[in-house]
């Protein structure tokens, strides 16, 4: 039985997945990212698999983001 919540949490994704692909300012990139990898391990999670969940926040919620940001500061910004 699908939920309100999953309704939601389905939508947040296809929203987020867009922005990224459609923003041009890289560190706002990075940080729907990071909420789409969040609701993904919340997805994970209420799908049954908690071994999935943990390993999707923890690398593309938490490494991920934070070598991308890391990337992002090293490089010089043109206008």
């Amino acid at each position: 039985m699908i939920t309100i919540l999953d309704i939601l949490l389905l939508l947040f994704l296809i929203v987020c997945a867009v922005a990224v692909a459609r923003i041009r300012d890289l560190l706002s990139a990075v940080i729907l990212f990071a909420a789409y990898s969040l609701v993904m391990a919340i997805i994970w999670q209420m799908l049954g698999s908690p071994d999935v969940a943990i390993t999707e926040a923890a690398l593309g919620a938490g490494v991920t983001t934070f070598l991308f940001i890391a990337a992002i500061s090293r490089t010089q910004r043109t206008e």
